[in-house]
C-alpha cells in the first residue's frame, strides 16, 4: 500500500498596515514573496479585504481601484495582480476574502446544522473560519510560506476580526507565524525632520489587539537614518535590524532589490526557521535594470473616463493596464510615458481630439456606462483615420466595433444594447445567458468572468503576437458582438481574427496591417496576465507600433 503523501507545514507572513492606507501593503506583500521565491522557497499570497461586499465586483473603481480578475473568474482586489505579477502566480478564489464573504460562509453554514447546534458567535467562528482558509489556501499550495495581506489599517474597527486571527495563530504556532506592519513615516516640509511619532502609534494600537510586530517597514519619502532607525526599535520593541527602509522609488519592481539591501530574506528566514537556498535575486535585477535602461520615450494616451475623483487623479482604476503598458515598453527598449485623457472632454470640445495626433498610440481600456462614450468613438474614429495605433480592451474592442459600424459600413446610430436599446443597428448585444440574469437584477458575480479559451485567425496581427493557435484569456463583460452583424462587418472589411472555439463569440477584431499599423480590439483583458518577466504578446505588439509611429 503505497503512502499517503504528507504535505509540508507552511510558515505564516501576515503584513499589516498602520498611519494609512496607500502607502504600499499590497507591494510590500508581493516583494516579500519574491525575495523568499528567490532562496528557494515556494510561496502563495492571500488578500483581506474588510468590506461587507462578498467580492469587489459591484465596488465602484473610483473608490476602490481596479477590480483584477483570477483565472476561475473570481472578482477581486487589485492587489492580487501585484501578486501574479511579481510572483508569477496564478491565483484562485480561496486566495481572497472579504468581511462579506466570510460571514456568509458561517451563516450558510449555521443554516446547514454544520456547528451541531452552538450558538454561533462573532468571536470565535469568524475568526476561526478566517483561519481555516487561510490554512486551506496554503495546504492547496503546499506552500513554505503563505502571505497574509489585511487591507486598510490597524486602527480600523472593521479590521478587529482578521487580527484577531493574527493573535490566535500566533498564540498556537508562535513559531510558525510572523507580523510585519508597513507603516508611514513622514517628513512634513515645514518641519524639515522625519517624525517617527505616527509609527509609534500605529503600533501601539497593533498591540492593543495582543499582536506585536516582529518587522517593521518604513515607508517614506527617503530611507530612514540610523537615529530613526534606532527610534522606531527602541519604542516599538523591535530590534534595529528588524526596521527595514522603504523609501519612494520610481519603480514599484525595484522594492524587492531595497528589501535585500536590509536582508529582510536572511532576517525572515531566520526568524520563521526555514531552511533555504542562498540569495539569488539575479534575474529580477537584470529585468529591473533593462527597466532602468530604456530611454527613448514612447508616447501612449490612455482615454478612459474613470480617471478623477474631485482634484485627484486615480491611475489605481487601470491599474493592471498601465503596468501592462510599462512591461512591453520596457521589453521593447522604450521607456513609456503614459497619459491620461478625459473622453468626456471630447464630448465637450469635439476638436480637442485632434491632440491625439501627439501620441505614439492610444489605448481605450474597459469600463461600464454612457457617461464618456461618445468622446471614446471619437477617439477611436481618429486613431483609424489618422494610422495612429489603438487597442481597445474590452469596452475599447465593443467601441471600436460601433465606430467601424457608424462610419465606414454607414449604419447609422449603430450602438450597444447598454446605451440605446431602441437604436437600429445594436451592433453590440447582450449575451444571451446574461438576459435573465439583468432581469432578476443578479449583477453580483454574474457576468462572463474568468479565462476562456479561444481560436486564433492565422495570418492576422494577433496571430503573429501571440504565435499560437490557441490562447486562454480573461474575460469581465456582459456584452458582445451581436452574431447578426458579424458577417456584415466581416465584408465591410473589419477582421475577427480570434473567436470562441465554437465561433459565436467574437474575441478579437482588428484591421488588416496593410490598412492600419495596429488598430485592435480584445473583448478579454489581456493586461490581467502581463508580468514584468513575461509581457503580454498583444501589449507588445501595439507598443512596437507604437514606437515605429513616433521613430
Amino acid at each position: 500500500m503505497a503512502k499517503k503523501k504528507v504535505g509540508k507545514k507552511s510558515k505564516f507572513i501576515f503584513v499589516v498596515g498602520g498611519v494609512m492606507s496607500g502607502v504600499g501593503k499590497g507591494i510590500a506583500a508581493s516583494s516579500i514573496g519574491k525575495i523568499l521565491q528567490a532562496r528557494g522557497l515556494t510561496v502563495t499570497a492571500l488578500k483581506i479585504d474588510p468590506y461587507i461586499n462578498v467580492d469587489a465586483g459591484t465596488m465602484n473603481p473610483t473608490e476602490h481601484g481596479e477590480v483584477f480578475v483570477l483565472q476561475d473568474g473570481y472578482e477581486t482586489d487589485q492587489d492580487m495582480g501585484n501578486y501574479e505579477r511579481f510572483m508569477g502566480l496564478h491565483l484562485d478564489r480561496g486566495n481572497y476574502m472579504t468581511t462579506g464573504s466570510v460571514y456568509k460562509s458561517v451563516i450558510d453554514r449555521e443554516r446547514n446544522l454544520e456547528y451541531g447546534g452552538q450558538c454561533v458567535q462573532v468571536v470565535p467562528h469568524i475568526p476561526r473560519e478566517v483561519i481555516s482558509r487561510i490554512r486551506a489556501a496554503a495546504k492547496k499550495a503546499d506552500a513554505d510560506v503563505t502571505i497574509i495581506e489585511i487591507g486598510g489599517t490597524v486602527g480600523e474597527y472593521e479590521n478587529i476580526l482578521f487580527l484577531e486571527a493574527v493573535r490566535t495563530m500566533k498564540i498556537e504556532h508562535p513559531e510558525d507565524v510572523l507580523t510585519v506592519i508597513v507603516s508611514y513615516v513622514p517628513t512634513p516640509s515645514k518641519v524639515g525632520e522625519m517624525k517617527t511619532k505616527p509609527t509609534q502609534h500605529a503600533v501601539r494600537t497593533l498591540n492593543g489587539t495582543g499582536v506585536q510586530p516582529d518587522i517593521i517597514i518604513a515607508r517614506a519619502d527617503r530611507p530612514l537614518d540610523e537615529k530613526r532607525k534606532e527610534k522606531v526599535a527602541t519604542f516599538c520593541s523591535v530590534r534595529k535590524e528588524d526596521v527595514i527602509s522603504a523609501p519612494d522609488i520610481e519603480s514599484i519592481y525595484e522594492v524587492p532589490l531595497n528589501f535585500e539591501k536590509d536582508a529582510l530574506s536572511d532576517i525572515i528566514i531566520k526568524k520563521l526557521g526555514l531552511r533555504a537556498k542562498a540569495r539569488n535575486i539575479g534575474e529580477w535585477a537584470a529585468l529591473v535594470a533593462r527597466s532602468k535602461a530604456a530611454k527613448k520615450p514612447v508616447r501612449i494616451a490612455v482615454v478612459g473616463k474613470y480617471f478623477h475623483s474631485g482634484e485627484y487623479v486615480l491611475s489605481d482604476v487601470y491599474i493592471s493596464v498601465l503596468e501592462a503598458i510599462k512591461h512591453a515598453a520596457f521589453a521593447a527598449g522604450s521607456r513609456p510615458e503614459i497619459c491620461w485623457l478625459d473622453s468626456a472632454e471630447y464630448e465637450k470640445s469635439p476638436e480637442k481630439v485632434k491632440e491625439l495626433s501627439s501620441f505614439d498610440g492610444v489605448l481605450i481600456p474597459g469600463g461600464f456606462g454612457s457617461r464618456g462614450i461618445e468622446g471614446k468613438i471619437s477617439a477611436i474614429r481618429f486613431c483609424r483615420e489618422n494610422r495612429i495605433p489603438y487597442f481597445g480592451l474590452c469596452y475599447g474592442m465593443q467601441l471600436l466595433v460601433i465606430e467601424y459600424a457608424r462610419n465606414v459600413l454607414g449604419l447609422k446610430g449603430a450602438n450597444t444594447l447598454e446605451i440605446d436599446p431602441k437604436s437600429k443597428h445594436l451592433v453590440i448585444d447582450i449575451m444571451p445567458e446574461q438576459k435573465d440574469k439583468l432581469k432578476k437584477k443578479d449583477y453580483g458575480g454574474s457576468m462572463r468572468l474568468g479565462g476562456y479559451t479561444a481560436v486564433v485567425v492565422p495570418k492576422t496581427i494577433a496571430a503573429a503576437a501571440y504565435g499560437v493557435s490557441e490562447i486562454v484569456e480573461r474575460h469581465r463583460h456582459r456584452y458582445e458582438v451581436n452574431p447578426e452583424y458579424v458577417e456584415r462587418l466581416r465584408k465591410g472589411g473589419l477582421v475577427f481574427s480570434a473567436t470562441s472555439p465554437d465561433g459565436i463569440l467574437m474575441e478579437i477584431a482588428e484591421l488588416p496591417v496593410k490598412e492600419h499599423p495596429f488598430f485592435l480590439g480584445t473583448q478579454f483583458h489581456p493586461e490581467f496576465q502581463s508580468s514584468l518577466a513575461a509581457p503580454h504578446p498583444l501589449f507588445l505588439a501595439f507598443i512596437k507600433a507604437a514606437i515605429k509611429r513616433g521613430a
